[in-house]
């Protein structure tokens, strides 16, 4: 018996195990930097509508945004008329809205980031702590083949002990010809099912076909959404950082 524990000891760490571990680890990477960067670049502009049904009212917005990597996001508000020129600047780890009818600039405070942001299914939290997968999650296929006549891949994903985020894990569908993503489901920490994303409407953007529908549904309220739909979208463009400060909320 002590013979043969030792035979799957040294079985279990051979060489050429270790290698094909390796091998998968860097092709789930490969692919969930991939999908992330469907929408990212070094840099990005995007003119996007927003829809939001809920119980209580629905809305519908367009706006256009910049973004300089994971820390400089800013949103402005092109329609309805009403709120048009009301921006949102993301900066590092601080979010302030710029109110054009009094001409004020607001800071949130930390007890105002898991309020709605324009209303949305979306949290004021949620821009503050966007994700890259790779980066913030350890990943696993769990499943790769044939469902509902589609040849997909199937992650499940896990924070990093360190990775700034709240959820207790993730779970992202994509075709594997192109690595398109279908569904990603967010699950709280007591592994409920928190809310989904679908993702659907394939267009040329930034120079290649990708998804241009987003829809967010939260799992407690299925009869409401918040959906984006993608206009227009540059990657790569060059941006400054002083358009990414306070500052400039009111210059422009």
């Amino acid at each position: 018996m002590k013979m043969l524990l030792c035979l799957l000891a040294l079985f279990l760490t051979s060489p050429c195990l270790a290698t094909e571990d390796n091998t998968l680890k860097e092709r789930t990477r490969d692919i969930l930097n991939k999908v992330d960067d469907l929408w990212r670049g070094e840099s990005s502009y995007a003119v996007v509508s927003m829809q939001v049904k809920t119980e209580h009212y629905s809305r519908n917005m367009r706006m256009e945004g910049w973004s300089k990597g994971k820390e400089k996001t800013l949103f402005r508000v092109l329609e309805p008329l009403r709120e048009k020129g009301t921006m949102t600047l993301k900066s590092d780890n601080h979010i302030f809205t710029y109110l054009p009818k009094t001409d004020r600039t607001i800071r949130l405070t930390s007890g105002m980031m898991m309020g709605s942001w324009m209303g949305s299914h979306l949290t004021n939290d949620d821009l503050v702590k966007e994700a890259r997968l790779e980066e913030d999650y350890d990943a696993e296929i769990s499943f790769e083949g044939m469902r509902d006549n589609q040849q997909i891949i199937e992650f499940t994903l896990t924070p990093k002990a360190d990775a700034p985020v709240v959820w207790g894990k993730l779970s992202l569908i994509i075709l594997a010809d192109g690595y398109t993503p279908l569904v990603e489901m967010y699950y709280d920490e007591d592994m409920a099912l928190a809310r989904t994303f679908i993702f659907s409407g394939m267009k040329m953007l930034g120079g290649r076909e990708r998804p241009a529908i987003l829809r967010v549904t939260p799992a407690d309220k299925p009869d409401e959404f918040t959906e984006f739909i993608y206009e227009k979208l540059e990657l790569n463009i060059p941006l400054s950082d002083a358009m990414f400060s306070k500052a400039s909320l009111k210059n422009r």
